[in-house]
């Protein structure tokens, strides 16, 4: 499993990009992509709009009951079924336009607990209180405004060309992305039980590196196992200056950061994709002082069950050993939590993508089709395509695909000067509206009408 699964990362076979580059090369925009495509020009003003409203007032996970409504207002006056705060704040929208199969799309709500520093006009000022009651800024640093931006636009163009597709069109708007908790709470609602059951299920995401007016895909694997783990690293505090009589957990924790790398570097093989960040380290309250405890964040990423495995359990061994090595009490050893906050790695159905792939060349030109390899960042769009637990009911083929966000030029200039572009998560990320949110409604209503229209090889 472990050699399949590294292969699939590294080494894309000459056949898989043989096919795609054939239906490429012999896709053109047929008449209804280009009735969408004078469609979605004609929705921008609306849909521009709507976009710098979702922008300038976002709302972090768990609280995103005014972005749900405004999405579910427009969904209502296009005509779909809704469905709101459905596990949690989330929303589904159903359309049945006659036999057929089932697609189901879906976008994030959520936002980030950042601070916005882009300088837009319609930058984000809002401000809120997080779960522990500390007081936040609020941004769209990941690009879920594009993302709901997009979804509406979809719903418009799908609504408006009914007549050239059949079948039933699932649209959820999904809560907690950032949390790892949105989708787990739609499904055990009963998202594939009270509602049409999909037959593939789609979605995109912005990409910080890939320029607007492009997108990207990768076949199989492509995004990470994520894991949230707590460590609380206890000693015994004391006066700074007589730090004999104490047992200093900042100097332990310190260790244990540094013997975590040795997890990755000295214990994991390097075919096997690996990440163990601490992301937060917290101690103390004054100079002279040796704290208690000292209270670790780490977020990890793998590819495989065997890797995230062994990762979890190496963390448990260095802190536990380097702890004893550090003479701290028995009933002071270090205590490492892993979250419920777990995301299975996303694996892109192969055929459909194949499928997607081809919609895309044929809607806005194979030119701007790229291949991206796979990344460490995670997706609870994930958990949409894994075997669902006490059911004997096959996986549903789940394929997400990447939207270019950043200003052409702006990638000419980073390539030219190394000077990295803002990431997402970035209090400075500001991708470019305009043809970022037309490239997404396009591409995704193209890949939606194809899935409608035909049928996979093999199958009636």
């Amino acid at each position: 499993m472990i050699a399949r699964t590294s292969l699939r990362l590294l080494l894309p076979t000459a056949l898989s990009w043989l096919l795609i580059r054939s239906a490429s090369l012999s896709a053109q925009p047929n008449a209804v992509d280009q009735k969408v495509a004078a469609f979605v020009d004609q929705s921008y003003p609306e849909l521009g709009t709507l976009y710098r409203d979702l922008h300038a007032h976002p709302e972090i996970s768990y609280q995103e009951k005014n972005t749900s409504a405004k999405i579910a207002r427009q969904l209502k006056a296009l005509g779909y079924e809704v469905t709101e705060n459905f596990g949690g704040y989330g929303l589904v929208g159903v359309f049945r336009n006659g036999a057929g199969p089932c697609v189901l799309v879906r976008t994030d709500l959520d936002a980030l607990p950042i601070e916005e520093r882009t300088g837009l006009p319609y930058a984000s000022k809002a401000r809120t209180k997080d779960d522990q009651g500390n007081e936040v800024s609020t941004m769209h640093a990941c690009g879920h405004d594009v993302h709901m931006t997009v979804f509406t636009g979809v719903a418009k163009s799908l609504m408006q060309f009914k007549a050239d597709w059949k079948g039933t069109l699932v649209l959820i708007g999904q809560a907690a992305e950032e949390r790892s908790g949105g989708a787990k709470a739609m499904l055990k609602a009963g998202l594939f039980t009270r509602f049409p059951r999909p037959d593939y299920c789609l979605a995109l995401h912005m990409n910080a590196s890939l320029p607007a007016g492009k997108v990207g895909y990768t076949e199989g694997p492509v995004m990470a196992n994520v894991d949230a783990v707590d460590i609380a690293v206890r000693g015994v505090g004391g006066h700074g200056a007589v730090p004999q009589n104490a047992k200093d957990p900042i100097v332990l924790a310190a260790q244990i950061v540094l013997a975590l790398q040795t997890i990755v570097s000295r214990e994991t093989s390097p075919l096997q994709p690996c990440v163990v960040t601490v992301g937060s380290f917290h101690g103390g309250t004054q100079y002279n002082i040796i704290p208690d405890e000292v209270k670790l964040q780490l977020t990890l990423r793998s590819y495989s069950d065997e890797v995230r495995n062994h990762t979890i359990a190496a963390i448990g061994r260095i802190c536990q050993g380097l702890a004893e090595a550090a003479g701290i009490p028995r009933d002071r050893l270090p205590v490492v939590a892993v979250r419920d906050q777990f995301n299975p790695f996303t694996d892109n159905d192969v055929a459909l993508t194949r499928r997607t792939v081809a919609s895309f060349g044929r809607a806005i030109g194979k030119e701007n089709v790229v291949v991206i390899p796979p990344s460490m960042v995670g997706e609870d769009f994930a958990f949409f395509g894994r075997q669902e637990p006490g059911t004997d009911q096959p996986r549903i083929p789940i394929s997400i695909y990447w939207l270019g966000a950043v200003e052409p030029a702006k990638v000419v200039e980073s390539t030219r000067t190394n000077v990295p572009l803002p990431s997402l998560h970035s209090a400075s990320f500001a991708p470019l509206p305009e043809p970022a949110i037309k490239t997404g409604v396009r591409t995704m209503t193209a890949a939606v009408m194809d899935l409608f229209n035909t049928q996979p090889a093999g199958k009636p």
